[in-house]
């Protein structure tokens, strides 16, 4: 029998001081030393595997080296790779995107100036300082956008094909600016030994502190799941057994890569999903509505009609599909 533990009845919410960008949350009673080690586990994970959207990579016309001057421009390139890395974007595209901009002086290009081509992004901090263009003078740069976790450093943000004269840059995907947390006694009944913590969530704007949190949760019982799980003694199988899971494992798969144009839609929904860069059953799957319904001119008709299209095969969408190892 498992001893009973201590368990909050719920993350309490300090209202007084929540906005769109902080939060605090408390969790209490804690047994003694949870505080720390839930606190330890959610700053780290906070900061470091939330997914993001930050600048990748740069290029300048005649530009070819990131410790070059530019004519007519006050700031040289190390400083405008500084300042870019602050700047913050909400995002709901999954895939990398590029945006081209010619800034003609006299001027302050500042973030607000970056547009999204397709309106793949929203710039956050629009009043983000970059660089002055002198009168007479005009910059042309192309910045590379993509999503990730945490921090990338430059070096691995070097995809081939890219152009000459392409400058990659270190990437801060986290949408956190700050977390701490801080642990107090509290008491239950008549005992005073237990423990209350409060975590302070600070984002950028793109995603709401209480969405951090549980998306931060989530991570964290995934991983701790495999524990929960397991088993000193494996399941044995017979070979028929086995054989059928090869089977079944086999035809999902196949499933799983079968292209999109396969399926019998409509011109609009074989747009949508190509312009969505969903190309297999097995990416259209792995999304939920709610996102489908987030890219651009996609609609509750095209996606009643994939779920009807879904359903055909035993399939909906939200379905993890990692484990086939698609290509």
């Amino acid at each position: 029998m498992i001893y009973q533990m201590q368990m909050p009845a719920k993350i309490e919410v300090d209202e007084a001081s929540h906005s769109d960008c902080f939060g605090r949350f408390i969790a209490q009673p804690l047994e003694r030393g949870y505080g720390v080690t839930l606190g330890n586990v959610m700053r780290r994970v906070l900061l470091a595997s939330l997914p993001g959207t930050a600048i990748t990579g740069i290029k300048i016309d005649n530009v070819y080296h990131e410790f070059a001057a530019i004519d007519g421009v006050r700031e040289d390139v190390p400083e405008i790779i500084l300042n870019l890395k602050k700047v913050r974007f909400k995002s709901t595209c999954k895939r990398n995107c590029k945006t081209s901009l010619s800034l003609v002086g006299p001027m302050e290009f500042t973030a607000g100036d970056i547009i999204a081509q397709e309106g793949e992004f929203e710039v956050l901090n629009k009043e983000m300082y970059i660089a002055t263009i002198n009168a007479g003078v005009t910059l042309k740069i192309d910045l590379y956008i993509g999503r990730g976790r945490g921090y990338m450093p430059a070096e691995d943000n070097r995809p081939e094909g890219m152009p000459i004269g392409y400058i990659a840059i270190d990437a801060i995907y986290t949408p956190i600016r700050n977390v701490k947390f801080t642990v107090e006694n509290t008491r239950v009944g008549q005992r005073t030994d237990y423990e209350k913590m409060i975590l302070d969530v600070e984002t950028d704007g793109s995603v709401s502190p209480d969405d951090s949190i549980s998306l931060a949760g989530k991570i964290i019982t995934e991983h701790v799941m495999f524990f929960a799980n397991f088993s000193p003694t494996e399941e044995e199988f017979t070979e028929e057994e086995f054989k059928q899971q090869d089977d079944e494992f086999e035809t999902m798969r196949r499933l799983f890569n079968t292209k999109i144009e396969d399926l019998d839609l409509s011109v609009r929904s074989h747009n949508c999903l190509r312009l969505a860069e969903i190309d297999t059953i097995g990416e259209l799957v792995s999304h939920k509505e709610d996102e489908l319904l987030n890219y651009k001119n996609f609609g509750k008709k095209s996606l009643t009609e994939l779920k009807e299209q879904l359903e055909k095969f035993d399939l909906k969408f939200g379905m993890d599909t990692t484990k086939y190892q698609m290509k």
